[in-house]
């Protein structure tokens, strides 16, 4: 009975159409001088020139699952991917945020989603670090010659040896050393008459670090001693050894550098984004492949104020015992933080639901209550990673329902339909004048990007003469030509929120480019042009081109009445959407030079009259 009913429509609906345009024309001739015209409840009313055509909204309209922008008035194969064509919902939105998909494309695409909601004030957030053990700084010390003499003899004799306070490191001969002995001994001979005088003798020779023992030594014996003992002032390692036998060394100047390991740093690196929630005294756990099966535990004492310019980062000191010498410098180890989030409630949102493009971030949710499963484009604003989720901090509410896989699915379909998408922003309705919603760069545009951007419209109108002429073969090597001057354009030229809006229109250039590139059937190729054709306007539109004239022209009858525009270098009319068979169908809507600047006020123009 189906197909029964589907060769009745065939039969009459050409019939009906026939009639109709007649029975319109006729009208319009008989009430040329009224405006008045009839629109019931069910029916469209679609202006095309001085004629008027009403389609029915009770006929059923088939489309494609995998590709819901293919509309057809009978049963059929999908003239993109080859699929059945099913019924069309009587509930299809107009809406360029909101895909529509049928439950068949739902299942193929696997998509799955995920109620939002808002979680409790104990999130904790786990953040993995890494990081490198590290002399404590306030631990380095430097041995030093505290008299003037020449080496003798060393005890410690290379780099990383240990050396303990108290410890002979080197053995010293002093001509002042000696000197000074010989005025102790004949100030202790005049004790008695200058006892001052003694003591001042001693003094200098305790101000050189000569022990008590020592000097007592040289009062009772009497004797001089040619050579004196250095003793190690600290505890650490030798990091540097300055001298030799045999150096002659001033006072106060270094012999050895130590570093004394038993306190060391362990410095983690954290991106700026993260600092927001790292704070002094939080706690990280840490371990490192030289101590297996072994954590440690430390707390955050110092935070870097300064951002690593290379790397972006900042460091987060931390302090740890290391009396027994375990953690050495420069070991790798492995951190985890563990901060707790008390401030407010907090949203969350699985990362595998966030699509990222630029700064932008963006989620499809599956509005509830409908029908036909529908999936809407949303920018949101996240914040810090908690697990394998996002803090929210825009765009989305509680108890909503969101895309986690089959996402990239969605925006691919969305693209494919001009509808808004992560590589397709700013979305052209057929029928309205968007221009008032497009940036203005073209003062801040350099010459030479505009040039190199008319370079792009050049090739692309060797793309709509091969249209014109109906030539799938020219057209994929048109196509190509619009993809090499897309490739020379020198996206530096511009800068901020320009170079961002000529990357989102880069992307979407490239998709439907090669698209064209790799069909062979001219319908296909001619409705990937529509889509290129609204980019590059809106593109054109927003940096301005440096000479030259170009029009944006419409055809109202292309793609079944839903209307199309394209790019041309002259005022005639040459359609690349019919070619020989409406050769001259459509009108100039907007003329775009390098004077042209966007309507800077809302309104919508009046749609010009065209000719066929």
């Amino acid at each position: 009975m189906k197909n029964n009913m589907l060769k009745y429509l065939k039969i009459i609906l050409p019939t009906l159409l026939v009639g109709g345009i007649l029975g319109f024309s006729l009208s319009h001739l008989m009430n040329s001088e009224s405006n008045q015209s009839s629109e019931g409840p069910n029916s469209k009313i679609e202006s095309h020139g001085n004629l008027q055509i009403e389609s029915s909204a009770n006929l059923q309209i088939w489309t494609c699952s995998m590709h819901p922008q293919i509309r057809q008035n009978e049963a059929g194969d999908c003239p993109i991917c080859g699929m059945d064509l099913i019924p069309l919902e009587a509930n299809t939105s107009n809406d360029p945020l909101v895909l529509q998909m049928t439950n068949e494309a739902v299942k193929l695409a696997s998509i799955q989603t995920t109620i939002v909601g808002n979680r409790s004030n104990q999130i904790v957030k786990n953040k993995r670090l890494t990081g490198k053990v590290q002399a404590d700084e306030r631990l380095a010390s430097s041995q030093v010659a505290h008299v003037p003499g020449r080496i003798e003899k060393l005890y410690v004799t290379f780099t990383g040896e240990q050396v303990n306070k108290g410890q002979s490191i080197a053995t010293l001969y002093s001509p002042e050393l000696i000197t000074a002995q010989r005025e102790l001994l004949e100030a202790l001979k005049l004790q008695e008459l200058n006892p001052k005088l003694l003591e001042a003798a001693r003094n200098k020779l305790r101000y050189w670090k000569i022990g008590k023992s020592t000097i007592e030594a040289i009062e009772q014996n009497g004797t001089i001693q040619e050579t004196f003992t250095v003793f190690a002032d600290d505890s650490g390692i030798i990091t540097n050894r300055r001298v030799a036998v045999g150096d002659y060394v001033n006072q106060g100047e270094s012999l050895f550098d130590l570093m004394n390991l038993r306190k060391v740093w362990v410095l983690f690196d954290a991106y700026e984004e993260d600092l927001t929630t790292i704070s002094i005294g939080n706690q990280i756990e840490f371990t490192t492949a030289s101590i297996p099966n072994k954590t440690f535990k430390t707390r955050i004492t110092f935070i870097d104020p300064v951002i690593n310019p290379n790397t972006r980062t900042a460091s987060i000191r931390t302090e740890v015992n290391n009396t027994h010498g375990l953690l050495k410098p420069e070991m790798l180890v492995y951190g985890n933080l563990s901060t707790q989030l008390k401030d407010k409630v907090q949203l969350t949102v699985p990362k595998s639901a966030v699509l990222w493009t630029g700064i932008r971030s963006v989620v499809y949710v599956k509005l509830p209550d409908n029908h036909i499963p529908s999936f809407q484009f949303r920018e949101v604003q996240i914040g810090e990673t908690v697990g394998n989720n996002f803090l929210v901090i825009s765009g989305l509410e509680p108890g909503e329902e969101v895309v986690t896989y089959g996402s990239f699915s969605i925006d691919a379909a969305a693209q494919l339909n001009n509808q808004a998408s992560m590589m397709n922003k700013n979305v052209l309705i057929k029928g309205n004048d968007l221009s008032i919603h497009l940036p203005d760069y073209t003062e801040a545009t350099p010459l030479e990007f505009k040039e190199q951007l008319l370079n792009v419209s050049e090739a692309y109108l060797s793309l709509k003469d091969a249209l014109v002429s109906t030539d799938a073969r020219l057209a994929v090597e048109a196509a190509n030509k619009i993809i090499e001057a897309i490739s020379k354009v020198n996206m530096s030229l511009v800068q901020d929120d320009a170079q961002l809006y000529w990357m989102e229109q880069l992307n979407s250039l490239n998709a439907h480019g090669k698209n064209i590139t790799s069909l062979e059937d001219i319908g296909k190729q001619r409705e990937q042009f529509d889509f290129l054709s609204q980019v590059l306007i809106n593109t054109i539109k927003v940096y301005g081109i440096p000479h030259d004239t170009l029009y944006v022209q419409h055809c109202p009858m292309a793609f079944r009445d839903t209307g199309a525009d394209w790019l041309s270098n002259e005022k005639e009319i040459r359609n690349p959407y019919f070619g020989d068979k409406m050769m001259t169908c459509g009108v100039v809507k907007i003329t775009l030079d390098k004077n042209y600047k966007n309507p800077s006020i809302q309104q919508t123009p009046k749609s010009p009259t065209h000719r066929h």
